[in-house]
C-alpha cells in the first residue's frame, strides 16, 4: 500500500481543479492523449498516445523501447539493455502474447508473428533512440485498416525526416551494479549513435542515413537448481548453494530440495544497426519513402558464476556434489553463443488520383539472413569446447502488402483497401561435438511452415456538426500450409512428416461515436470485433514418434483462432494548462490461445499451446496532462490504471476459473514531472509502477523472488543541460530505490547513464 501511495504521489494532477477553458473547438476527430506538435500516424479510435520531444526529454533511453516506459497501461519486457525478448503488452495483455501487438516502423511491419511468446517480440533492435521522431500508441482492434493482432494495440514508430543539411551524433555510457543470491558484479555497457540527413532546396528528394553500435553486458536471467540423487558413486563435497526462503515453487530453484548452485553467465551483448530512408516529396502531391536497416546481434554467455566451492576454493559447476550428506547432480550451466543478421526493406508511395481521392501502396520484407545458437552440454563442455547443440534457421521471413483508397465524399471520407502477409519460419537443429563450431554438426530436428493473411477492408467517417460516426468492417482469409517435422528416427535415419493445410477467415466489424460537447470536452465510444489466427510457432509445436508419425499428445491439430468482442468509452476534458482523460475498457476473448498444463483435445494431461474458451479484462484509466503547472517550467504527465482480467471457463483447465489471468496486475500507474530549471538545464523524475499479479493460471503462484512475476516499483531520474543549441549532455539512474522486481527473470537494478548529444 506504501507503494501504491507513493507511485500515486508522483502523479498528483489528477486531483488539479479545472484551470481554465480552451477558446477553439477539436480540428479534427482524433482524440489523442500526448504531444500535439505533430499529428498521429495511426488511424486512431480508442484511447491513443503520441509521444514526442516534450516526453522523451524526461527518459533514460538506452534502446528505442524505452522511450514509452510512462505511457499509460503499457509495459514493454525489457529485462536488461540490449534485451531482443522485449515484448510490449497493453491492458490485459500477458507479457508472453507477442501476437496480439502490431508494432511498425514507419508504417512497415517488424512484429515478429513467426510465434506468440517472449521469443517472438518486434524487431525493435532496427531503429536507435536518438533517430526517433515520435511513438504513436492505440490500444485496441478499433480500426479496420489494421489486422486482428491489432486485438491487444497499435505501435508505430515514426523516425525523422531531414528537413534540411543535418546531422547529429550520440554517445551513452551505462552501468549496473547488480547483487542477487551468489553474485556480486557490475555490468558495464555504452553506445555510439550517428546519422546525416540532407533534403534538397528546390527539389523533392531527401536522404537520412545513420548508424549505431551498441555494447552492454547484461545481469543473469536465469540461475540454476541442484537436484538430489540417488547414485552410490562418489560425489565432490562443496558448499555454496543458495535457499531462497521466499521461493514456494514446489521444485524450483532456491528451494530446499533445489539449492541454487549457479547463475546463468551474463549477456554479453553487441548490436549494429545501419539504416537508409530515401524520400520523395512531389509538388504534384506524390510522396514517397524507401527504408533498409540492417541489424547485427551477438548474444554471448560464457561466463555462468558458479557458486559452489571445494575445501580448496575451487568452483564446481557441473557432476555429482555432496552436501551435509546429501548427494545433488549440478547441470544446466551452459555456455552460449547466438548471432544473428537482420534486413527490413520497405518502399511506399501516395499519390493523388484527383482533388478529393488519394491511393496509397505499401511494401516491405523482414528476412532473417542468420540466427545460429550454439549451447554447451554443460559448464565443463563449454569451458573445454565439449559437446552441444546448433539451433539454425534457414528460409525465416515475412513479407507485407497493403493497397489503400481514400476518398472525400462532400464532407464524409470513405476508405477501403485490400492487405496481405505470408510468414515463413525454418529451423533446424544438430548435435555438435565442439560447441563453438558448425563443423561435422549431426542432423537432430527441423519444424518448418508458413501462414498466409489476405484481406479487405472499408471505413466510412461522417461528421454530422459535433459528432462524427465511423463504420468499418475488415475481412481476413488464412491459411497455414507446408507445415512439417522432421526427426531421427528409431532406425537412424531421418523421418520427416506434414501437417494438414489450415483454412479460416474472420469478419470484423468497427464502430465508432465521437461528440465535441463543447469546445473542451469530448466523447467517444468504440465498439469493435477482432480475430487473431495462429502463428507459425503455436500451429507447428508438435513431435514425431521414432517411427515417424505424430505423437497426437504434442500439439492441437484444431487449433482455433482467437476471436474477441471490444469495447472502449473516452471522455476528455481540456482544462487549458491541463487535460484529462478518463477511458473505460471492456474485452472478451474466444478461445484465447495460450500455453498452459491442462487436458488436450483426447483428454490428456500436456504443457503446450491450447484454447481457453473465455476470458475477460475490463477497466478503467485515468491520465492526466499539465504543462506550466504551479510554476513556469513544470510539466507532468500522469496515468493510473486498474484492470480486471479472469478465465471465464476453460474446460482443459477448469481451476482456473474465475480467476486473475498470470502477469496482469491489478494497478498500473506510471507518472513523469519535467521541470525546466532554466533555460538549458531539465530536471525530470519517473515513476513505474505495477502491482503484484499471479505468476501462473491458476493463482496459485504469488510471489516476489525468482521465478514469479512480482510487483514493480522504479523510481527513475535524470538531468539534462543544454551546453550550447548544438550541444547537450545528460545523467540519469533508473530505478533509484534499487527495487527488485521480477517477470520471471530478474529486472534490472539500479542503473546509471550517461549521455552526450550533438546535432548540426
Amino acid at each position: 500500500m506504501f507503494r501504491i501511495m507513493l507511485a500515486l504521489g508522483a502523479a498528483p494532477l489528477a486531483l488539479f481543479p479545472a484551470l481554465a477553458r480552451a477558446d477553439e473547438a477539436p480540428a479534427d476527430t482524433i482524440l489523442v492523449v500526448g504531444q500535439r506538435d505533430r499529428d498521429i500516424s495511426l488511424d486512431a479510435r480508442g484511447l491513443s498516445v503520441s509521444l514526442g520531444d516534450e516526453q522523451f526529454a524526461g527518459v533514460n533511453a538506452r534502446n528505442v523501447e524505452d522511450l514509452m516506459k510512462y505511457a499509460p497501461d503499457f509495459f514493454v519486457r525489457t529485462r536488461y539493455a540490449g534485451d531482443s525478448n522485449g515484448v510490449p503488452g497493453f491492458r490485459g495483455t500477458h507479457s508472453t502474447q507477442s501476437a496480439r501487438t502490431l508494432v511498425m516502423v514507419d508504417g512497415f511491419t517488424v512484429s515478429n508473428f513467426l510465434g506468440n511468446s517472449f521469443a517472438y517480440a518486434p524487431k525493435w533492435g532496427v531503429v536507435g533512440p536518438g533517430e526517433v521522431e515520435q511513438f504513436d500508441v492505440v490500444y485496441g482492434p478499433y480500426s479496420a485498416r489494421y489486422a486482428g493482432n491489432s486485438m491487444g494495440g497499435v505501435v508505430n514508430i515514426t523516425t525523422r525526416s531531414p528537413e534540411k543539411t543535418e546531422a547529429f551524433a550520440t554517445v551513452q555510457g551505462m552501468v549496473q551494479p547488480y547483487d542477487q543470491y551468489g553474485t556480486h558484479d557490475t555490468y558495464w555497457g555504452y553506445s555510439a549513435e550517428a546519422g546525416f540527413g540532407f533534403r534538397q532546396k528546390d527539389g523533392p528528394w531527401s536522404l537520412r542515413v545513420s548508424g549505431r553500435h551498441f555494447r552492454n553486458t547484461g545481469h543473469p536471467q536465469m540461475f540454476q537448481g541442484l537436484t538430489r540423487s540417488a547414485s552410490t558413486a562418489a560425489a565432490v563435497p562443496v558448499t555454496g548453494a543458495v535457499i531462497d526462503p521466499e521461493q514456494a515453487i514446489t521444485g524450483a530453484p532456491g528451494t530446499a530440495a533445489s539449492p541454487i548452485f549457479a547463475a546463468q553467465s551474463p549477456a554479453r551483448i553487441t548490436q549494429d544497426q545501419a539504416k537508409l530512408r530515401l524520400g520523395y516529396d512531389g509538388a504534384s502531391g506524390v510522396t514517397g519513402e524507401f527504408l533498409l536497416a540492417y541489424w547485427h546481434n551477438l548474444d554471448s554467455q560464457t561466463a555462468p558464476d558458479c557458486y559452489l566451492r571445494v575445501a580448496g576454493g575451487s568452483a564446481v559447476c557441473d557432476g555429482l556434489v555432496s552436501i551435509g550428506g546429501q548427494k545433488y547432480t549440478a547441470s544446466g550451466a551452459n555456455w552460449s553463443r547466438t548471432v544473428r543478421d537482420e534486413l527490413l526493406a520497405g518502399l511506399k508511395v501516395s499519390a493523388p488520383l484527383s482533388d478529393t481521392a488519394t491511393l496509397q501502396a505499401n511494401v516491405s520484407t523482414y528476412q532473417i539472413l542468420r540466427s545460429d545458437g550454439f549451447t554447451s552440454r554443460g559448464y565443463d563442455a563449454g569451458a573445454a569446447d565439449g559437446a552441444g547443440t546448433l539451433a539454425r534457421q534457414g528460409l525465416t521471413y515475412w513479407y507485407t502488402g497493403e493497397l489503400a483508397l481514400t476518398a472525400q465524399l462532400g464532407g464524409a471520407e470513405l476508405a477501403g483497401g485490400a492487405a496481405a502477409n505470408l510468414y515463413s519460419t525454418d529451423l533446424a537443429n544438430y548435435a555438435l561435438t565442439d560447441w563453438r563450431s558448425d563443423s561435422g554438426k549431426a542432423f537432430t530436428a527441423h519444424t518448418f511452415g508458413k501462414t498466409c493473411t489476405l484481406a479487405g477492408w472499408a471505413e466510412l467517417r461522417v461528421p454530422k456538426g459535433p459528432v462524427t460516426l465511423t463504420l468499418g468492417a475488415r475481412y481476413e482469409d488464412w491459411r497455414a500450409f507446408d507445415g512439417g517435422l522432421a526427426r531421427l528416427g528409431t532406425t537412424g535415419a531421418a523421418v520427416t512428416n506434414r501437417y494438414a493445410s489450415r483454412h479460416a477467415g474472420g469478419f470484423q466489424p468497427k464502430a465508432s461515436l465521437d461528440w465535441a460537447v463543447d469546445p473542451d470536452t469530448r466523447v467517444q465510444l468504440s465498439l469493435a470485433q477482432a480475430t487473431r489466427f495462429p502463428t507459425v510457432g503455436e500451429l507447428f509445436q508438435g513431435s514425431l514418434n521414432g517411427d515417424g508419425s505424430f505423437n497426437r499428445d504434442s500439439f492441437d491439430p484444431a487449433l482455433k483462432p482467437e476471436r474477441s468482442a471490444d469495447a472502449n468509452l473516452l471522455v476528455a476534458h481540456d482544462f487549458g494548462p491541463m487535460k484529462l482523460t478518463a477511458s473505460a475498457f471492456w474485452q472478451r476473448v474466444k478461445n484465447t490461445i495460450f500455453s498452459f498444463t491442462g487436458f488436450n483435445q483426447n483428454g490428456v494431461t500436456t504443457s503446450s499451446y491450447k484454447n481457453i474458451d473465455r476470458t475477460r479484462q475490463y477497466g478503467l484509466e485515468l491520465i492526466a496532462e499539465a504543462r506550466d503547472v504551479a510554476i513556469p517550467g513544470l510539466d507532468v504527465d500522469a496515468n493510473a490504471a486498474w484492470i480486471d482480467s479472469v478465465t471465464l471457463r476453460n474446460d482443459a483447465a477448469p481451476a482456473a476459473e474465475g480467476v486473475q489471468f498470470p502477469r496482469i496486475p491489478r494497478w498500473r500507474i506510471n507518472g513523469n514531472l519535467r521541470y525546466r530549471v532554466s533555460d538549458p538545464v531539465l530536471v525530470s523524475i519517473g515513476v513505474r509502477y505495477a502491482s503484484r499479479p499471479n505468476t501462473d493460471l491458476f493463482g496459485l503462484q504469488r510471489g516476489d523472488t525468482y521465478g514469479y512475476t512480482s510487483e514493480l516499483f522504479a523510481l527513475d531520474a535524470r538531468v539534462s543541460w543544454d551546453v550550447t543549441p548544438a550541444l547537450r549532455v545528460s545523467a540519469g539512474v533508473d530505478n533509484i530505490t534499487n527495487d527488485r522486481a521480477w517477470v520471471y527473470h530478474p529486472y534490472p537494478q539500479r542503473s546509471l547513464l550517461l549521455e552526450a548529444g550533438w546535432k548540426l
